[in-house]
């Protein structure tokens, strides 16, 4: 497989054939509407299928729901609680299938403790919940990519886990999972699916969906957020991915049908690694929701909260009462408490949680208890519910409805198709250290690279091969390279600073400065690969930092909507049009 850069100009181009599309013998067969995993999962799926194949995202890539997730790649043990072994297997069958075969190197296993707080009945409870995660992961086909878990005593336990508090558990269950940076495997996915053909274009807004004569969707209207051109598009399915902005989405198909989301705020923090002393993550079971304590890169992600959501979906964010309540759950276990000064920066996302039931005269298949899908208009496919691990499954289910019976004739086959960076990857980490010795690349940066690009890292190479001075770290956040930032704009997709600072990098909660200090350097770099002048860099850097000005002022606000005004002082780089409904 041949990769496919996502740029300014592969997206004009996108847009180029979304307009063409209007003609009969260049409609599209399926237009995907949303950039999260889900639309990209989607987009993969019908492309490789042999059906032409676009998606949209009204802003960048992952930049709802898919860039704020627990960074888990998980079965999901509380499942197991409620007896859902089918859900559990589903989900470690995917789980595995991303670490053996479809994106080893962006997934990797993590280790975690689930501490106990009673000797015998506690751990024989325990114990028998995850040995059956355990065998439900073992019928999954193909090698097992996973160690069993294991019974820790309390000085193994300490050893695993230092900063335990000692009258916190007296013992523990270790039990492996995995961790993603979830908003690389959303641009991954995208970049996969633009390799097999799929039209990609980010910035691009569905305002309205059109409707023939019968009624049915047969496409819709989109506007580039970027020069304010509208265009519209034909299909013979469209494919409503939207999270939590489903509802509104359906409404633009004048039905009173379809599917029923609340949305759910889930805050995290992230730590510095030094600060708490641990080889493995934590599990903890809260009175509100589990409580992660994951290590994450050369942070500790803390998290989450569970609360109603009924505000504008596009900026969530943690307030004080969010980032007290992760710490004082977390303090009630580790032996030397957090406080905020610990905490290097927070994000909030919103879960689109499916309500019992579809709206009336709605056509839907239950595929999941975690998602459904449905036609509330014919021609609208909407899909909702999920998790980021299963996003492959419900790809599937979402194009298999769509299409109909031609599924069986075109079947799914995205469990054979690995994704970008993951072809040669063996070959490409014995190479790595050659390039690590040419450019003086410590291992921890060697591991950064592989672990973000796989085998694409000879493109990062080549990149540093012409100008060397992008092998050098960022002044003001040496985790990154320079090549980074550049490939971020040639190879995947970034228009904006945002883009590059939040996305492709994590800078946003990375550093405590949010990425600041380097976003000069950033602009630098981008500035002539974009044609961004003087007056432009200065747009984008001011932007970035009135975001995050922005940001910190709502941390300290005491509540949901509170935050929220301070929030929205901070204007899009790209502000979202009203529907058209």
């Amino acid at each position: 497989m041949a990769t496919t850069r996502l740029t300014a100009e592969s997206r004009a181009q996108a847009l180029a054939a979304l307009e063409a599309s209007v003609s009969p013998s260049a409609e599209l067969d399926v237009l995907v509407v949303g950039g999260g995993a889900t639309g990209a999962g989607i987009a993969l799926d019908a492309v490789t299928r042999g059906l032409s194949t676009a998606i949209v995202e009204a802003q960048d890539w992952s930049q709802g729901t898919s860039s704020r997730s627990s960074k888990l790649v998980h079965g999901g043990l509380r499942y197991l609680q409620m007896l859902d072994f089918n859900l559990v297997h589903e989900a470690l069958t995917e789980r595995d299938l991303l670490l053996r075969d479809l994106a080893p190197h962006l997934v990797k296993p993590v280790p975690f403790l689930y501490p106990l707080e009673h000797r015998v009945w506690e751990r024989a409870y325990v114990g028998a919940g995850i040995a059956m995660y355990d065998v439900l992961a073992t019928l999954t086909p193909g090698r097992r990519p996973m160690p069993f878990h294991r019974h820790l005593s309390k000085r193994q336990m300490e050893v695993k886990f230092p900063d335990l508090a000692h009258d916190a558990a007296v013992g523990a269950v270790q039990y492996w999972d995995a961790s993603v940076d979830d908003s690389r495997l959303v641009t991954t996915l995208v970049r996969t699916a633009a390799s097999y053909g799929a039209q990609a274009a980010s910035r691009t807004q569905v305002v309205s969906l059109t409707q023939g004569p019968t009624g049915a969707v047969n496409g819709a209207v989109l506007v580039d957020l970027e020069t304010g051109r509208e265009i519209t598009v034909r299909a013979r399915a469209v494919l409503n991915a939207t999270g939590v902005w489903t509802e509104e989405t359906e409404a633009l198909a004048g039905s009173e049908g379809g599917l029923h989301v609340l949305a759910s705020k889930g805050v995290h923090l992230v730590v510095p690694r030094e600060r708490i002393r641990g080889h493995v993550g934590l599990i903890l079971q809260t009175e509100k929701s589990v409580l992660f304590v994951i290590p994450w890169s050369r942070y500790w992600i803390i998290g989450t909260t569970d609360t109603p959501w009924d505000l504008d979906p596009t900026h969530p964010v943690a307030t004080s009462a969010d980032i007290d309540y992760v710490l004082d759950h977390a303090n009630a276990v580790l032996a030397h408490p957090l406080t905020r000064e610990d905490v290097l920066g927070t994000y909030a996302g919103l879960r689109p949680l499916l309500q019992p039931g579809t709206k009336a005269g709605t056509s839907s298949a239950k595929v999941s208890r975690e998602h459904t899908v449905a036609s509330p208009t014919p021609g609208l496919t909407v899909i909702a519910g999920g998790k980021l691990t299963t996003y492959r499954i419900m790809a599937k289910d979402a194009v298999d409805f769509a299409i109909g019976q031609r599924s069986a004739a075109l079947p799914s086959i995205t469990h054979q198709i690995p994704l970008t960076g993951a072809v040669g990857l063996r070959a490409v980490q014995r190479q790595a250290r050659t390039w690590a010795k040419r450019y003086g690349w410590a291992p921890p940066m060697v591991d950064h690279l592989l672990h973000r690009y796989g085998a694409n890292l000879t493109e990062i190479v080549e990149l540093c091969e012409v100008d060397p001075t992008l092998a050098r770290p960022l002044k003001n956040a040496p985790a990154y390279l320079r090549a980074e930032v550049h490939y971020g704009v040639t190879h995947e997709g970034a228009l904006h600073l945002e883009d590059l600072l939040a996305h492709r990098t994590r800078l946003v909660y990375e550093v405590r400065d949010r990425g600041a200090a380097a976003a000069d350097e950033v602009a630098e770099v981008v500035a002539p690969l974009l044609g961004w002048d003087e007056a432009t860099v200065r747009t984008e850097t001011d932007a970035w930092r009135s975001r995050i000005e922005a940001e910190l002022a709502a941390e300290q606000a005491p509540d949901d909507g509170a935050a929220e005004k301070l929030r929205l002082r901070a204007q899009d780089v790209a502000a979202m049009q009203p529907l058209r409904a």
